[in-house]
């Protein structure tokens, strides 16, 4: 049977192991984990995957609120579920991006295992609904959707860019924010944007820091990297090339 709790990690490092596949998902704040080797946080947008049995290492972030899943390892643990291969999740360590619609659901089991007469019945069925839809987003083969990205997908890649702008941003995270794969992803978007992701990060890059360069005093060394550019040299060649000047004669105001 699968058992739903809330913990709260302690800041001190420890190491564990037990029978049992583990899902960890941060309602609050974050934590950080380590399994065979391989390391993630685990948060609001970040999940952990923990095969039965294999030590893992973790420890919490200042204050946080985990949501932690045990699946039973053999097959009968999870008797009437519609599909026992939930367990090919922990066929290795896993660190999963958690995209919007699964946050959503996150949020309804926050609320559900918070209240102070939380049902058993429903927190296993809670469980299930959470493994399966992770399930159909990693084992399964992903169901393309026929239709073009809308205005509120724009809108929801733009935000989370935007967001990110010190970060690298990948084709994965963005294609995961409206539910479909990489490869089809490009092609969505490509159609409806008429540019790839590629160079519409690149754009979103240059135009933030243009602003900077007009509105602002910061060196141009710590612009670069605010709005993820590896290196001044990095943001002068892309200025240079997508916008025909550099960033010194952006902030003079010789751009035409």
């Amino acid at each position: 049977m699968i058992k739903t709790r809330i913990l709260d990690l302690p800041s001190q490092s420890a190491t564990h192991a037990h029978p049992e596949h583990q899902l960890v998902v941060g309602l609050q704040g974050c934590a950080d984990f380590e399994v065979m080797g391989q390391g993630g946080a685990v948060s609001r947008l970040h999940a952990c995957l923990v095969p039965g049995g294999e030590a893992h290492a973790f420890s919490g972030r200042g204050h946080n609120h985990m949501l932690i899943m045990d699946l039973p390892v053999e097959a009968s643990g999870l008797a009437g579920y519609a599909d026992d291969s939930l367990a090919e999740l922990f066929d290795r360590p896993r660190f999963v991006h958690l995209d919007h619609q699964l946050q959503g659901l996150l949020d309804f089991a926050d609320h559900s295992l918070n209240q102070p007469h939380s049902s058993p019945q429903l927190n296993w069925h809670l469980g299930g609904v959470l493994l399966h839809a992770l399930h159909e987003r990693l084992v399964r083969p992903v169901q393309e959707r026929p239709h073009a990205l809308d205005a509120a997908d724009l809108q929801r890649i733009n935000a989370y860019i935007i967001q990110h702008l010190e970060q690298t941003v990948s084709v994965a995270a963005l294609a995961a924010l409206v539910c479909v794969s990489p490869s089809h992803f490009h092609a969505l978007f490509r159609a409806a944007s008429g540019r790839t992701p590629h160079q519409h990060v690149l754009d979103l890059r240059l135009r933030e820091a243009s602003r900077l360069l007009r509105d602002t005093r910061l060196p141009v060394a710590q612009l670069a990297s605010r709005c993820g550019f590896s290196s001044q040299s990095a943001l002068n060649h892309a200025m240079r090339r997508q916008l025909g000047v550099t960033p010194r004669q952006l902030r003079l105001g010789r751009l035409h």
